[in-house]
């Protein structure tokens, strides 16, 4: 599957609602292609109190409960239709919920293509075990 399907997919989802007096959804939507071929979508929430979460978290964990972990694509899009990149939180926690997952391709802009181990720092995993 490609980008533009994904795009499709992920802007599909982003539809923003309020939730409550204090907490909305839907600004952003992302959409994550694993290596098997399935397609899992997820939703930003924002809480007044910044307890919410990310888009990719939330289709990261639709992808977790399925019994999945290896992300072959991911990309995010605002409800207006902008691609994001990722935020260093969630680079760090998809890299983190499999190793291979640093070769994941995420869209960050349109026509711009990088792995996620180029959005990352340092793995600090590396300093005590060595390269990986």
């Amino acid at each position: 599957m490609d980008f533009d399907r994904l795009y499709e997919i992920a802007r599909a989802a982003a539809e923003p609602r309020d939730l409550s007096d204090c907490a909305q959804a839907g600004g952003v939507g992302a959409a994550i292609l694993t290596d098997s071929g399935n397609v899992y979508t997820g939703v930003c929430i924002d809480t007044a109190c910044s307890m919410g979460f990310c888009a990719e978290h939330s289709a990261a964990a639709a992808m977790i409960t399925a019994g999945e972990n290896r992300i072959s694509k991911i990309i995010a899009v605002s409800h207006d239709g902008h691609i994001m990149p990722p935020c260093g939180r969630c680079r760090e926690f998809l890299n983190q919920i499999c190793a291979q997952n640093s070769h994941t391709l995420v869209m960050v802009a349109e026509d711009c293509v990088l792995e996620l181990k180029d959005l990352l720092p340092w793995d600090w995993r590396e300093t005590e075990t060595g390269p990986k």
